[in-house]
């Protein structure tokens, strides 16, 4: 008898960014590919939250290899699909009637959460940079967008003199400030008339999003905090929390800042497009009330 543990990768955060409808789906899918791989003789089980569990009767090693192999290459055929598959797999095989089954499925399981600690990471980045993409695709935040930010973030951090580390974290911010966006509506986000409160509510929803989204990897955890109070304003009327001055992090009062002065420049669905004397004169206007005012003077003396 032939076992095989296998785990979804990322289903809390697929789960946390698209909403439990969208991460059944994910199950669903998992499934069916599970039962395109394997034989009308072996036995699928949904084994935990985010575990199934396949029993292979008579099989051996080398029969057992080519259904895992199976299972791996029809996970690959979904990577460009809207839901892609990524799974972690370990296996056991019991091989006298003596042996205690369930050794061999914690053996298995093991196995298997060997191979999820190495691969996690980078399942999680490829979920994160499928969630930029489909933003990308539903709403103005586009790839220039967050290009033209990354570039602006790097060069106003070496203005500022930042660390090494901090730039780089700065960088990362400007890339994934805005991720939580991906739970709202393309009709909301591309809304061209004034939002009413209900639609407002849910925009402001986007930085707790964001926030369990990055909270949920290892790699972004140290940026949720700063995505979460990206909105925040130096006077206290930002969201979420509503915090006010030094209580706001820096790194986030910049990214505010540099933000707000690309989408002033650029296509922007909420106000006309200025130029750059008009916008350096809403920073300024602004300063104080929105954004951290030193910041502010720093960042026109800055880009003039």
């Amino acid at each position: 008898m032939s076992v095989i543990m296998i785990d979804v990768n990322g289903l809390k955060l697929f789960n946390d960014t698209f909403g439990h409808q969208k991460g059944d789906q994910l199950l669903i899918k998992t499934a069916e590919v599970l039962k395109k791989s394997t034989r009308a003789s072996d036995l699928i089980a949904r084994w935990a939250g985010d575990e199934f569990a396949i029993l292979l009767p008579s099989t051996s090693k080398k029969d057992m290899e080519k259904i895992i192999n199976r299972i791996q290459k029809n996970c690959e055929q979904t990577n460009k699909d809207q839901i892609s598959i990524s799974l972690a797999l370990g296996a056991a095989i019991k091989n006298e009637v003596n042996e205690d089954l369930f050794e061999i499925f914690e053996l298995a399981d093991k196995r298997m959460y060997q191979q999820k600690m190495s691969q996690g990471k980078k399942a999680k980045r490829k979920l994160i940079s499928n969630i930029l993409l489909s933003l990308a695709e539903k709403s103005y935040e586009d790839n220039f967008h967050i290009q033209r930010l990354k570039e602006k973030a790097a060069d106003f951090a070496d203005y500022l003199k930042l660390k090494s580390s901090e730039k780089i974290k700065l960088i990362e911010l400007a890339e994934l400030h805005d991720i939580g966006k991906i739970s709202i509506s393309e009709k909301i986000l591309n809304k061209k008339g004034k939002l009413n409160k209900k639609e407002w509510e849910k925009i402001k929803k986007h930085s707790e999003v964001g926030y369990k989204i990055a909270a949920a990897s290892k790699e972004f955890a140290s940026l949720a905090k700063l995505i979460l109070h990206h909105h925040e304003n130096w006077d206290g009327s930002g969201y979420p929390e509503g915090l006010k001055k030094e209580e706001i992090p820096y790194l986030a009062r910049i990214i505010s800042i540099v933000d707000a002065y690309d989408v002033m420049l650029n296509k922007n669905l909420y106000s006309k497009k200025m130029n750059k004397k008009e916008a350096i004169e809403e920073l300024n206007r602004a300063a104080g009330s929105q954004f951290d005012p030193a910041l502010t003077a720093e960042f026109i003396n800055f880009i003039e």
